[in-house]
Protein backbone atom coordinates (compact mmCIF):
# COMPACT_ATOMS: atom_id res chain seq x y z
CA UNK A 1 0.00 0.00 0.00
CA UNK A 2 1.09 3.47 -0.90
CA UNK A 3 0.95 6.50 1.26
CA UNK A 4 1.23 10.28 -0.01
CA UNK A 5 4.01 12.50 0.52
CA UNK A 6 2.20 13.86 3.31
CA UNK A 7 1.43 11.26 5.51
CA UNK A 8 4.97 9.47 5.18
CA UNK A 9 6.70 12.38 6.28
CA UNK A 10 3.68 12.64 9.26
CA UNK A 11 5.32 8.49 9.79
CA UNK A 12 8.86 9.48 10.09
CA UNK A 13 8.22 12.65 12.11
CA UNK A 14 6.50 10.67 14.93
CA UNK A 15 10.32 8.78 15.10
CA UNK A 16 11.84 12.17 15.59
CA UNK A 17 13.15 12.39 12.03
CA UNK A 18 13.21 15.90 10.79
CA UNK A 19 11.19 17.09 8.05
CA UNK A 20 10.22 20.38 5.26
CA UNK A 21 6.79 20.87 7.39
CA UNK A 22 4.06 21.92 5.52
CA UNK A 23 -0.13 21.37 5.33
CA UNK A 24 -2.20 19.85 3.34
CA UNK A 25 -4.67 21.51 1.33
CA UNK A 26 -7.69 20.31 -1.14
CA UNK A 27 -8.52 23.76 -2.10
CA UNK A 28 -7.20 27.00 -2.91
CA UNK A 29 -8.71 28.88 0.31
CA UNK A 30 -6.89 25.94 2.58
CA UNK A 31 -3.71 26.04 0.65
CA UNK A 32 -3.80 30.08 1.52
CA UNK A 33 -4.34 29.17 4.78
CA UNK A 34 -1.76 26.56 5.29
CA UNK A 35 1.06 29.12 4.10
CA UNK A 36 -0.03 31.73 6.49
CA UNK A 37 0.14 29.43 8.83
CA UNK A 38 3.91 28.46 8.01
CA UNK A 39 4.77 32.36 7.65
CA UNK A 40 4.11 33.18 11.20
CA UNK A 41 6.03 30.38 12.20
CA UNK A 42 8.88 30.17 9.93
CA UNK A 43 8.83 34.02 8.30
CA UNK A 44 9.63 32.98 4.90
CA UNK A 45 7.66 34.16 2.00
CA UNK A 46 8.57 31.65 -0.61
CA UNK A 47 6.35 28.01 0.01
CA UNK A 48 6.59 24.96 -2.25
CA UNK A 49 3.25 23.64 -3.84
CA UNK A 50 3.42 19.62 -4.31
CA UNK A 51 0.47 17.68 -5.87
CA UNK A 52 -0.26 14.72 -4.14
CA UNK A 53 -0.46 11.54 -6.04
CA UNK A 54 1.02 7.87 -5.71
CA UNK A 55 3.70 8.89 -8.08
CA UNK A 56 7.23 9.78 -8.51
CA UNK A 57 8.37 12.82 -11.05
CA UNK A 58 6.03 15.03 -9.84
CA UNK A 59 8.08 17.63 -10.80
CA UNK A 60 8.50 16.89 -14.19
CA UNK A 61 4.94 17.17 -15.03
CA UNK A 62 4.64 20.56 -13.60
CA UNK A 63 3.27 19.31 -10.27
CA UNK A 64 5.86 20.75 -7.94
CA UNK A 65 6.18 24.76 -8.35
CA UNK A 66 7.25 27.09 -6.10
CA UNK A 67 5.09 30.14 -4.69
CA UNK A 68 6.95 33.23 -3.67
CA UNK A 69 4.33 35.07 -2.33
CA UNK A 70 0.70 34.16 -0.77
CA UNK A 71 -0.90 35.17 -4.29
CA UNK A 72 1.19 32.75 -6.18
CA UNK A 73 -0.15 29.89 -3.44
CA UNK A 74 -3.64 30.75 -4.16
CA UNK A 75 -3.21 30.88 -7.79
CA UNK A 76 -0.83 27.63 -8.41
CA UNK A 77 -3.08 25.32 -6.08
CA UNK A 78 -5.59 26.38 -8.24
CA UNK A 79 -3.89 25.35 -10.89
CA UNK A 80 -2.41 21.95 -9.58
CA UNK A 81 -5.55 20.70 -7.78
CA UNK A 82 -7.79 18.88 -10.15
CA UNK A 83 -5.50 18.32 -13.17
CA UNK A 84 -4.52 15.26 -14.75
CA UNK A 85 -0.77 14.89 -13.59
CA UNK A 86 1.04 13.00 -16.03
CA UNK A 87 4.61 11.95 -14.59
CA UNK A 88 7.30 9.30 -15.91
CA UNK A 89 5.65 7.10 -13.44
CA UNK A 90 1.97 7.27 -14.41
CA UNK A 91 -0.19 5.86 -17.33
CA UNK A 92 -0.68 8.37 -20.49
CA UNK A 93 -3.94 9.40 -19.18
CA UNK A 94 -1.96 10.79 -15.59
CA UNK A 95 -3.79 10.82 -12.70
CA UNK A 96 -6.00 13.45 -10.89
CA UNK A 97 -4.48 16.09 -8.20
CA UNK A 98 -6.97 15.96 -5.63
CA UNK A 99 -4.76 17.75 -2.73
CA UNK A 100 -1.89 19.46 -2.67
CA UNK A 101 1.10 19.82 0.12
CA UNK A 102 1.91 23.53 1.16
CA UNK A 103 5.33 23.33 2.11
CA UNK A 104 7.86 25.46 3.61
CA UNK A 105 11.02 26.63 1.71
CA UNK A 106 13.50 25.25 2.87
CA UNK A 107 16.14 26.45 0.53
CA UNK A 108 17.57 29.49 2.51
CA UNK A 109 18.21 32.82 0.92
CA UNK A 110 21.92 33.41 -0.06
CA UNK A 111 22.72 29.52 -0.50
CA UNK A 112 24.39 29.04 -3.60
CA UNK A 113 24.58 25.05 -3.31
CA UNK A 114 22.34 23.36 -0.65
CA UNK A 115 23.53 19.67 -0.39
CA UNK A 116 21.01 17.20 -1.76
CA UNK A 117 21.26 13.38 -0.83
CA UNK A 118 19.45 10.14 -1.86
CA UNK A 119 18.58 7.63 0.71
CA UNK A 120 16.14 4.38 0.87
CA UNK A 121 16.41 1.57 2.89
CA UNK A 122 14.18 -1.66 1.09
CA UNK A 123 14.71 -5.58 0.90
CA UNK A 124 17.33 -6.74 -0.89
CA UNK A 125 16.08 -10.35 -1.80
CA UNK A 126 19.00 -12.05 -2.78
CA UNK A 127 20.46 -11.78 1.06
CA UNK A 128 17.30 -11.69 2.48
CA UNK A 129 18.31 -8.70 4.63
CA UNK A 130 17.14 -4.86 4.30
CA UNK A 131 19.54 -2.74 3.07
CA UNK A 132 20.34 0.97 2.95
CA UNK A 133 20.89 2.31 -0.59
CA UNK A 134 22.11 5.76 -0.67
CA UNK A 135 24.48 8.53 -2.89
CA UNK A 136 25.48 11.75 -2.28
CA UNK A 137 23.80 12.38 -6.09
CA UNK A 138 20.43 13.64 -4.66
CA UNK A 139 17.33 15.22 -6.57
CA UNK A 140 17.68 12.92 -9.34
CA UNK A 141 16.52 10.04 -10.57
CA UNK A 142 18.16 7.28 -9.22
CA UNK A 143 17.91 4.91 -12.30
CA UNK A 144 19.80 7.23 -13.99
CA UNK A 145 22.09 8.00 -11.30
CA UNK A 146 22.92 4.10 -11.38
CA UNK A 147 23.09 4.31 -15.58
CA UNK A 148 25.70 6.97 -15.63
CA UNK A 149 27.30 6.96 -12.51
CA UNK A 150 27.28 3.75 -10.70
CA UNK A 151 30.07 4.27 -8.55
CA UNK A 152 28.09 7.10 -7.03
CA UNK A 153 25.33 4.75 -5.33
CA UNK A 154 26.22 3.13 -2.10
CA UNK A 155 24.93 0.48 0.16
CA UNK A 156 24.83 -1.12 3.63
CA UNK A 157 23.13 -4.44 4.60
CA UNK A 158 21.21 -4.15 7.95
CA UNK A 159 21.59 -7.30 10.28
CA UNK A 160 18.25 -7.98 11.48
CA UNK A 161 19.42 -9.29 14.29
CA UNK A 162 21.22 -6.00 15.88
CA UNK A 163 20.05 -3.71 13.56
CA UNK A 164 21.95 -0.89 11.46
CA UNK A 165 25.40 -0.17 13.33
CA UNK A 166 26.94 2.92 14.67
CA UNK A 167 30.11 2.45 12.42
CA UNK A 168 27.40 2.16 9.31
CA UNK A 169 25.95 5.42 9.98
CA UNK A 170 29.21 6.79 10.46
CA UNK A 171 30.21 5.13 7.16
CA UNK A 172 27.06 6.49 5.34
CA UNK A 173 27.82 10.08 6.69
CA UNK A 174 31.50 9.81 5.81
CA UNK A 175 30.27 8.72 1.92
CA UNK A 176 28.07 11.45 1.84
CA UNK A 177 30.85 14.09 2.34
CA UNK A 178 29.81 15.08 5.53
CA UNK A 179 32.02 16.69 8.62
CA UNK A 180 31.42 17.96 12.13
CA UNK A 181 27.50 19.33 13.60
CA UNK A 182 25.77 17.67 9.80
CA UNK A 183 27.85 13.99 10.71
CA UNK A 184 26.56 13.49 13.84
CA UNK A 185 22.85 14.81 12.91
CA UNK A 186 22.99 12.85 9.82
CA UNK A 187 23.44 9.40 12.48
CA UNK A 188 20.38 10.52 14.15
CA UNK A 189 18.41 11.33 10.82
CA UNK A 190 19.41 7.54 10.10
CA UNK A 191 18.28 6.05 13.24
CA UNK A 192 14.97 7.58 13.23
CA UNK A 193 14.15 6.45 9.39
CA UNK A 194 15.49 3.04 10.38
CA UNK A 195 12.87 2.82 13.25
CA UNK A 196 10.45 4.52 10.60
CA UNK A 197 10.54 1.57 8.32
CA UNK A 198 10.59 -1.29 10.67
CA UNK A 199 7.98 -0.04 13.06
CA UNK A 200 5.16 0.98 9.81
CA UNK A 201 6.06 -2.93 8.24
CA UNK A 202 7.12 -0.45 4.90
CA UNK A 203 8.64 -2.41 1.79
CA UNK A 204 10.21 0.60 0.84
CA UNK A 205 11.35 4.12 2.52
CA UNK A 206 12.78 6.61 -0.53
CA UNK A 207 14.02 9.88 0.58
CA UNK A 208 14.84 11.93 -2.68
CA UNK A 209 15.88 14.73 -1.71
CA UNK A 210 17.47 14.55 1.64
CA UNK A 211 18.49 18.02 2.43
CA UNK A 212 21.58 19.23 4.01
CA UNK A 213 21.08 23.05 5.46
CA UNK A 214 23.86 25.65 5.45
CA UNK A 215 22.89 25.45 9.66
CA UNK A 216 23.54 21.59 8.96
CA UNK A 217 20.26 20.21 9.53
CA UNK A 218 19.54 16.83 7.83
CA UNK A 219 15.64 17.25 6.52
CA UNK A 220 13.47 14.70 4.35
CA UNK A 221 12.57 17.10 1.61
CA UNK A 222 10.21 14.35 0.17
CA UNK A 223 9.11 10.93 1.54
CA UNK A 224 7.79 7.57 -0.82
CA UNK A 225 6.29 4.89 1.97
CA UNK A 226 5.36 1.71 0.85
CA UNK A 227 3.53 -0.66 3.26
CA UNK A 228 3.26 -4.26 3.23
CA UNK A 229 -0.24 -5.15 2.57
CA UNK A 230 -0.16 -8.49 4.04
CA UNK A 231 1.01 -6.46 7.46
CA UNK A 232 -1.88 -4.36 7.23
CA UNK A 233 -4.03 -6.17 10.26
CA UNK A 234 -1.43 -4.66 12.64
CA UNK A 235 -0.93 -1.52 11.44
CA UNK A 236 -4.99 0.01 11.79
CA UNK A 237 -3.25 3.53 11.79
CA UNK A 238 -1.41 3.02 8.45
CA UNK A 239 -4.19 1.08 6.81
CA UNK A 240 -6.59 4.30 7.77
CA UNK A 241 -4.43 6.29 5.54
CA UNK A 242 -5.30 3.96 2.29
CA UNK A 243 -6.14 6.28 -0.77
CA UNK A 244 -8.82 4.40 -2.96
CA UNK A 245 -8.97 6.83 -5.12
CA UNK A 246 -5.57 6.96 -6.23
CA UNK A 247 -5.65 3.27 -6.96
CA UNK A 248 -6.69 1.36 -10.24
CA UNK A 249 -10.85 0.66 -9.48
CA UNK A 250 -11.02 -2.44 -10.87
CA UNK A 251 -7.84 -3.95 -8.24
CA UNK A 252 -10.10 -2.86 -5.30
CA UNK A 253 -13.16 -3.98 -6.64
CA UNK A 254 -11.22 -7.28 -6.54
CA UNK A 255 -10.04 -6.73 -3.03
CA UNK A 256 -13.49 -6.83 -1.71
CA UNK A 257 -14.06 -10.39 -3.00
CA UNK A 258 -10.59 -11.94 -1.99
CA UNK A 259 -9.10 -11.90 -5.60
CA UNK A 260 -5.56 -11.62 -6.37
CA UNK A 261 -6.16 -9.36 -9.96
CA UNK A 262 -3.44 -7.40 -11.40
CA UNK A 263 -4.35 -5.65 -15.12
CA UNK A 264 -2.31 -6.16 -17.79
CA UNK A 265 -2.38 -5.36 -21.69
CA UNK A 266 -3.82 -7.95 -23.46
CA UNK A 267 -6.45 -9.50 -24.98
CA UNK A 268 -7.52 -12.57 -23.27
CA UNK A 269 -8.93 -12.68 -19.53
CA UNK A 270 -7.47 -15.72 -17.26
CA UNK A 271 -9.47 -16.71 -14.62
CA UNK A 272 -7.25 -19.34 -12.57
CA UNK A 273 -7.04 -20.83 -9.12
CA UNK A 274 -3.19 -20.64 -8.02
CA UNK A 275 -0.43 -18.31 -8.38
CA UNK A 276 1.99 -20.83 -10.27
CA UNK A 277 -0.81 -22.04 -12.62
CA UNK A 278 -1.77 -18.38 -13.32
CA UNK A 279 1.70 -18.16 -14.68
CA UNK A 280 1.27 -21.19 -16.47
CA UNK A 281 -1.74 -20.12 -18.07
CA UNK A 282 -0.76 -16.80 -19.07
CA UNK A 283 1.93 -18.66 -20.99
CA UNK A 284 0.13 -20.65 -22.86
CA UNK A 285 -1.53 -18.12 -24.14
CA UNK A 286 1.12 -16.02 -24.96
CA UNK A 287 2.45 -18.99 -26.64
CA UNK A 288 -0.79 -19.90 -28.98
CA UNK A 289 -1.07 -16.19 -30.02
CA UNK A 290 -2.91 -14.09 -27.45
CA UNK A 291 -1.20 -11.95 -24.81
CA UNK A 292 -3.04 -12.34 -21.19
CA UNK A 293 -5.18 -9.05 -20.05
CA UNK A 294 -5.27 -9.53 -16.47
CA UNK A 295 -4.00 -12.24 -13.65
CA UNK A 296 -6.81 -13.52 -11.37
CA UNK A 297 -6.46 -15.77 -8.80
CA UNK A 298 -9.40 -17.19 -6.99
CA UNK A 299 -7.79 -18.79 -4.94
CA UNK A 300 -8.65 -22.03 -2.99
CA UNK A 301 -12.16 -20.59 -1.51
CA UNK A 302 -14.01 -19.99 -5.32
CA UNK A 303 -17.30 -20.03 -5.37
CA UNK A 304 -20.35 -19.13 -7.11
CA UNK A 305 -20.35 -15.42 -5.78
CA UNK A 306 -16.03 -15.13 -6.64
CA UNK A 307 -16.59 -17.04 -10.32
CA UNK A 308 -19.17 -14.28 -10.68
CA UNK A 309 -16.96 -11.12 -9.42
CA UNK A 310 -14.15 -12.26 -11.58
CA UNK A 311 -16.31 -12.63 -14.78
CA UNK A 312 -17.93 -9.42 -13.89
CA UNK A 313 -13.98 -7.51 -13.08
CA UNK A 314 -12.61 -9.08 -16.37
CA UNK A 315 -15.28 -8.09 -18.56
CA UNK A 316 -15.21 -4.45 -17.82
CA UNK A 317 -11.69 -4.20 -20.35
CA UNK A 318 -12.78 -3.21 -23.35
CA UNK A 319 -9.42 -4.88 -24.71
CA UNK A 320 -10.71 -9.00 -23.69
CA UNK A 321 -12.13 -10.75 -26.27
CA UNK A 322 -11.77 -13.86 -24.89
CA UNK A 323 -11.43 -15.67 -21.40
CA UNK A 324 -9.95 -18.79 -20.16
CA UNK A 325 -10.92 -20.28 -17.38
CA UNK A 326 -8.07 -22.64 -15.90
CA UNK A 327 -9.13 -24.50 -12.50
CA UNK A 328 -7.55 -27.37 -10.96
CA UNK A 329 -9.90 -28.95 -8.41
CA UNK A 330 -7.88 -29.45 -5.58
CA UNK A 331 -8.76 -27.55 -2.67
CA UNK A 332 -11.47 -25.91 -4.93
CA UNK A 333 -13.57 -28.64 -6.28
CA UNK A 334 -14.14 -27.97 -9.92
CA UNK A 335 -18.19 -28.85 -9.80
CA UNK A 336 -18.51 -25.68 -7.67
CA UNK A 337 -16.55 -23.69 -10.17
CA UNK A 338 -18.81 -24.82 -12.73
CA UNK A 339 -21.69 -24.02 -11.05
CA UNK A 340 -20.00 -20.75 -10.35
CA UNK A 341 -19.95 -20.39 -14.07
CA UNK A 342 -23.51 -20.78 -14.80
CA UNK A 343 -24.83 -18.55 -12.02
CA UNK A 344 -22.21 -15.72 -13.94
CA UNK A 345 -23.98 -16.31 -16.70
CA UNK A 346 -27.75 -16.13 -15.45
CA UNK A 347 -26.54 -13.39 -13.27
CA UNK A 348 -24.41 -11.27 -15.94
CA UNK A 349 -26.69 -11.76 -18.96
CA UNK A 350 -25.18 -12.33 -22.56
CA UNK A 351 -21.56 -12.62 -22.35
CA UNK A 352 -20.18 -11.45 -25.93
CA UNK A 353 -16.91 -13.02 -26.11
CA UNK A 354 -15.97 -16.75 -26.41
CA UNK A 355 -15.13 -18.99 -23.08
CA UNK A 356 -12.72 -21.28 -22.59
CA UNK A 357 -13.62 -23.48 -19.65
CA UNK A 358 -10.42 -26.14 -18.50
CA UNK A 359 -11.51 -27.90 -15.30
CA UNK A 360 -9.27 -30.77 -14.01
CA UNK A 361 -9.13 -32.54 -10.68
CA UNK A 362 -11.70 -33.17 -7.59
CA UNK A 363 -14.97 -33.64 -9.75
CA UNK A 364 -13.60 -32.77 -12.48
CA UNK A 365 -16.10 -35.44 -14.81
CA UNK A 366 -19.61 -34.08 -12.35
CA UNK A 367 -18.31 -30.14 -13.38
CA UNK A 368 -17.86 -31.11 -17.21
CA UNK A 369 -21.23 -32.48 -17.16
CA UNK A 370 -22.49 -29.06 -15.36
CA UNK A 371 -20.99 -27.00 -18.37
CA UNK A 372 -21.95 -29.30 -20.90
CA UNK A 373 -25.78 -29.57 -19.73
CA UNK A 374 -26.33 -25.59 -18.99
CA UNK A 375 -26.95 -25.34 -22.88
CA UNK A 376 -24.55 -22.66 -22.54
CA UNK A 377 -21.85 -21.08 -25.09
CA UNK A 378 -18.73 -22.10 -23.68
CA UNK A 379 -15.75 -23.74 -24.97
CA UNK A 380 -14.92 -27.18 -23.26
CA UNK A 381 -10.69 -28.43 -22.69
CA UNK A 382 -9.34 -30.59 -20.70
CA UNK A 383 -5.86 -30.36 -21.12
CA UNK A 384 -3.34 -27.10 -21.56
CA UNK A 385 -2.60 -27.79 -25.37
CA UNK A 386 -6.89 -28.07 -25.70
CA UNK A 387 -7.08 -25.31 -24.22
CA UNK A 388 -3.86 -23.36 -26.36
CA UNK A 389 -5.89 -24.72 -29.54
CA UNK A 390 -8.62 -22.97 -28.65
CA UNK A 391 -7.42 -19.83 -27.74
CA UNK A 392 -6.02 -19.86 -31.21
CA UNK A 393 -9.09 -20.54 -32.49
CA UNK A 394 -11.58 -17.75 -31.12
CA UNK A 395 -8.91 -15.16 -31.51
CA UNK A 396 -8.31 -15.74 -35.62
Amino acid sequence: MNVHEFQGKSLLKAYNVDIQEGFVAENPDQAVMAAEQLKEKYGSDFFVVKAQIHAGGRGKGGGVKLAKSIGDVRRLAGEIIGMQLVTPQTSAEGKKVNRVLIAQDVYYKGESDPKEFYISILLNRNSGRNIVMYSPEGGMSIEEVAEKTPDRIFTEEIDPAIGLQDFQKRNIAFNLGLSGTAFKNMQKFLEGICETYLSSDAQLLEINPVLKTSDNRILAVDCKLVIDDNALYRQPEIAAMRDISEEDPVEVEAVKYNLNFVKLDGNVGCMVNGAGLAMATMDIIKLSGGSPANFLDVGGGANAKTVEAGFRIILKDPAVKAILINIFGGIVRCDRVANGVVEAYKSIGEIKVPVIVRLQGTNAEEAKKIIDNSGLAVYSAISFSDAAALVTRVLN
